[in-house]
């Protein structure tokens, strides 16, 4: 595994939470579907399909937001997942509407799976860090 580094930190930051959040089934009902909470479906949407991200074609964000091909690989395969059940649901459907969809445990899976990977990626670099003398 080749390890490309991140040139864009800030956007990891945005990046690694929107995916762990669509891997939590829970957070996703406590949260968005909590009106007086400001992150939703949307929120998460933006960040890993415009802002910091493009999960339906992730690669250029290889060594930007993603460190390897598998994340690349990963995120595509989340951003199909997704795609899957914004084209069932409909682009303009309420959170609930996608949370009942029945390909929604695949975007969960897929997510899941992805976090794991991307956390992990984050733990190793950050241990190369630290064996390196940084701290």
């Amino acid at each position: 595994m080749i390890d490309y580094g991140i040139a864009l930190p800030y956007y990891r930051l945005h990046v690694v939470p929107a995916v762990v959040a669509l891997a939590s089934p829970t957070w996703q009902r406590e949260v968005w579907l909590d009106p007086d909470q400001s992150e939703n479906l949307d929120h998460v949407v933006h960040v890993l399909f415009d802002d910091f991200c493009e999960a339906d074609n992730p690669s250029r964000w290889l060594g930007q937001s993603l460190r390897t091909e598998e994340e690349a690989e990963l995120m595509a395969s989340l951003g199909a997942a997704y795609g899957a059940v914004q084209d069932s649901a409909g682009a303009d459907a309420e959170d609930e509407v996608y949370l009942d969809s029945p390909g929604w445990p695949a975007v969960i899976s897929a997510a899941a799976r992805l976090a794991q990977v991307l956390v992990a990626n984050d733990h190793t670099a950050l241990s190369k860090l630290h064996d390196a003398g940084y701290r």
